[in-house]
């Protein structure tokens, strides 16, 4: 038995300094992403009034490719605005989860984002639904554009 938890204890001992580098949020590259995330989903939250569609629509690279699981595929930033414009404006908007952002870098191109988020109704404190994310971010001359994004694991809230 004192082996078991010498060896459980040595484990998470190993584990540690992997897990806390991935959820560091006061380095710089965090720091970037999280107020990117929270500018992208500023203007996806308010699309419905004028111009937050068009801005919204900045963040993302023309041929984004955006997996939904129960959505399905989205090909092109066009496709994904007018299906933004069609399902979401006025009718909900997200909430990152406070705590579950992590960044990580891809060497000489951006940085993967990762985390939980809610949908909340408009007009509503109501959030009814949560899911998982992930968003590869490119980084073309200090210029961060969204080029992929998984949206997940969709459940009740």
């Amino acid at each position: 038995m004192k082996f078991l938890i010498s060896l459980s204890a040595l484990l998470l001992a190993a584990c540690a300094p992997a897990a806390q580098m991935a959820i560091v949020h006061d380095d710089p590259l965090t720091a970037t992403i999280a107020e990117l995330d929270r500018e992208v989903f500023d203007a996806f939250n308010r699309c419905d009034e004028a111009g937050q569609l068009e801005r919204h629509e900045k963040f993302f690279d023309e041929h984004i490719e955006f997996y939904h699981d129960t959505g399905g595929v989205t090909w092109t930033r066009d496709e994904m605005i007018a299906n933004t414009a069609k399902n979401v404006c006025g009718k909900f908007t997200r909430r990152l989860v406070e705590g579950s952002l992590r960044v990580y870098p891809v060497k000489d191109f951006g940085a993967i984002e990762m985390g939980t988020h809610e949908f909340c109704q408009e007009g509503s404190k109501n959030c009814d639904g949560k899911a998982d994310f992930t968003i590869v971010w490119r980084n073309v001359d200090g210029v961060w554009k969204i080029t992929r994004v998984l949206s997940y694991g969709h459940r009740a809230g």
